[in-house]
């Protein structure tokens, strides 16, 4: 595999996931739980999103649900073959799922989501030998930034709540 001007697979990883990042903070400053997430293939960005649950009314709008739509158009492929995704947070079972059924080849993700993660908190749905495609997981990049967004979101959410009782 070859990562281009990056020195190192960690390089790599740690460029795209700012890159997530910004997504996700981009989700904040609009009241969304701050996810971000991207698609990357031949280390060229193909599409990306962050969560937009509550604009959209839409339990489906997370963030890598919203790139993987946007690739496959850009694309005009629902195969994802070759691409690396880069999520700030551990991916829930939905968005597992689609990045299976979309045959992602490498995840990327920040912080580890120990109620809802499907990659290695809870379940190991990518890796499930019942289904027909494998993706290569790479977790823990930045961990602490991608980690503080969520914890300072849901800090900040509770004191808001307990204001307005």
């Amino acid at each position: 595999m070859s990562y281009y001007n990056f020195k190192s697979e960690k390089d790599y990883a740690i460029y795209w996931m700012n890159e997530a990042i910004k997504r996700a903070r981009k989700a904040l400053s609009q009241g969304e739980v701050p996810i971000g997430a991207l698609i990357v293939k031949d280390n060229k960005l193909i599409a990306s999103g962050y969560n937009k649950k509550e604009k959209l009314n839409l339990a489906t709008a997370h963030a890598e649900v919203l790139a993987i739509n946007q690739a496959c158009r850009k694309l005009n492929s629902w195969r994802l073959v070759s691409t690396h995704m880069f999520v700030t947070m551990e991916p829930c079972p939905m968005c597992t799922g689609a990045m299976i059924q979309a045959r992602v080849s490498r995840l990327y993700f920040g912080c580890f989501d120990p109620k809802g993660g499907a990659i290695e908190s809870n379940w190991n749905l990518h890796n499930s030998k019942y289904l027909n495609h494998r993706i290569e997981v790479i977790g823990g990049v930045l961990e602490s930034e991608c980690g503080s967004l969520i914890k300072d979101f849901f800090k900040n959410r509770r004191k808001e709540n307990k204001k307005n009782k």
